[in-house]
Parts: C-alpha cells; structure tokens; sequence
C-alpha cells in the first residue's frame, strides 16, 4: 500500500470568495472585487486570486478589519423608506440602507435592489452564496409591486405586457400589469413581474407614456410586506426558510439527537406484585343458602342418602 493511500488528503476548504460571500462581507462577485483590489488578506497574507481556499482555522481580514467565520443562514424582511440607496458604500455620499440598520443585526447583504426613489420589502441575509440563488430570475420568483402612475391608463397596452416587450434593444419578459383605481390622473396598478432588470418598472411605464410617481414593492416570492412598519426590520422563522428554501433542519430533532444518551441495556420490569386478599369471611354454621368452600385436594363428595332408605333394625 502507497503512502498516499495511508494518508488521504486533506480537505482544501472552501473558496475564498464563497466564504466571504456567506460570512456576509458582500456578494461573490463583489468579493472577488475586493480580492483584485488586494483588500483581502488570509493569516496575514495578501490574498493573489479568488482560488484561494480557506480551512478552518484560518484568518481572514477585509481592509483590516478580521471576517468572522459564516453563522447559521438568516433572512429578514425590511422595509426600506425612500431616499436611501441600497448599497454598502455610496460614491456621492447619500445615505445607504446598511447605515440605518439596526446596530444588533450581524453584516447583511441585500437580495436584489431597490433604486432610491422605490420603497417597500428588501430581503436582507448574512449569507451572500443565499442572495445570489434568489436573485435569479430561474427561481421563478414573482416580484409584486403597486406603482401610482399619472396619466392615461390603457388597459389593453397594459394586458400586452404579459406577452414580454423590447424598449430600445433592451427585452423585458413577460409583465403581468392591472389597473386597480383611478382618481383623475392619477392610478393605482398591481405590477408582477420575475426578471426585475435596473428599473424595468419605471422604463416600462414611460414606454407607456405614464410617469411613476410612487414604486412599493410589496412581495419577493413567498415573502410579503405586510404590516412592517416603514424602515421597520423582521427576522424570517427559521421554519419558514425550511419550508420555503429547504434551508436548516428542525432544532427540536438535533437536540434531542444531540442530547440523548448511549443506549443501555432495558432492564427488566419489575415484576408485579400480588393483590392482597381479603381475610375471608368466618365461616358460620351451616344452614340453607350457606355452603363452606372445599378444598382444590378434598376428597369428592359422597351422594347423600336416600330417604326412604330403611334403617336396620336396632338390637333388643
């Protein structure tokens, strides 16, 4: 037998922009961004290329600062005011999502964008490998949105959209549009839609000829606005992402199988112990209506005499 079948190899670990991607510094993409930047260094050293693997036990530090190794997968909902952007750093200086966040949730990265005039349901996660499989538009997600748009509606351009439509050179898929209201100029339209490009809703409706005057996105897939408060942040159950992502695996099962001992061997039942009887009755004398119990070992009864037996004749 060859060494090398002594001794099996090590596991390599994982790939240093996978790893950062579900620590939650940022997408797998943006991490490799920071890579080529050399801002990623591992057990102090600088970091060359993305096929760089990280084992356990090892460093890894972003412009400085050490990475933490990835948690349990989390999801929340946010709902995100207007007039924030949804990036982690903002070349003009306006403010950012990630900065009105609450201090107690760990680094989060968003699963997809809303522009900074839209508002509504942003699903944040600390696990950016999680981010990039919902975003794709082959999860089949819906993303619903109601759009207040002035203007003249034509409902029939707006049945058209389910059919898909190119606005210059640019294909969007198919666009499911209704008209809820109309007060004068203005409308309220449920828009659902599952590529959601850089503001296709927005160019759509110009296409159109309507101006939006105010985007809410009010579902993600499975996920739902409800009534989270404005700039209000909620953490998904841990049941729901079973059930909607087939992420984790129900607590209650791997304590009880962490927890429960070496199996010993049964013991016996003890066994059962007699009731005691009842002390039995004196017997009294016999009369009609009363017999006194025999024995299991008596002798069998002798038939009784007959009575006109006659009796022999008594001696003078």
């Amino acid at each position: 037998m060859s060494d090398e079948d002594e001794a099996p190899e090590a596991p390599r670990g994982e790939r240093i922009a996978k790893w950062l991607a579900r620590a939650g510094v940022a997408s797998r993409r943006d991490a490799e961004k920071l890579i080529a930047e050399g801002k990623v260094k591992l057990n102090g050293r600088k970091v060359e290329g993305p096929a760089t693997f990280v084992a356990p036990g090892d460093r890894v530090s972003v412009d400085g600062k050490a990475v933490a190794s990835p948690e349990r997968t989390r999801l929340f909902r946010y709902h995100k005011p207007e007039g924030l952007v949804t990036t982690h750093r903002d070349p003009e200086g306006r403010p950012t999502v990630f900065e009105k966040l609450p201090a107690a949730l760990p680094r989060v990265v968003s699963i997809g964008r809303l522009d900074i005039t839209s508002e509504g349901l942003l699903l944040l996660t600390n696990d950016g490998e999680l981010a990039r499989r919902l975003e794709l538009p082959s999860n089949g997600w819906l993303r619903r949105y109601r759009v207040r748009v002035f203007g003249t509606v034509d409902e029939r351009a707006l049945a058209r959209l389910s059919r898909g439509i190119t606005i210059e050179g640019v294909a969007y898929g198919p666009i499911e549009a209704g008209l809820d209201s109309r007060q004068g100029a203005n409308a309220w339209l449920t828009v659902s839609l599952k590529e959601g490009k850089n503001r296709e809703v927005r160019r759509v409706m110009a296409h159109l000829g309507l101006q939006v005057t105010r985007l809410i996105r009010v579902a993600y897939g499975p996920f739902q606005l409800g009534a989270l408060p404005r700039g209000g942040v909620e953490e998904v159950h841990p049941r729901i992402m079973r059930e909607q992502l087939g992420i984790g695996e129900r607590p209650q099962r791997r304590r009880a199988a962490a927890e429960a001992p070496a199996e010993a061997p049964a013991e016996p039942p003890p066994e059962p112990k007699p009731d005691p009887k009842p002390d039995p009755k004196p017997p009294g004398p016999p009369g009609r209506g009363h017999t006194i119990p025999r024995a299991r070992n008596a002798a069998p009864r002798r038939p009784a005499r007959a009575a006109n037996r006659r009796r022999p004749p008594s001696r003078p």
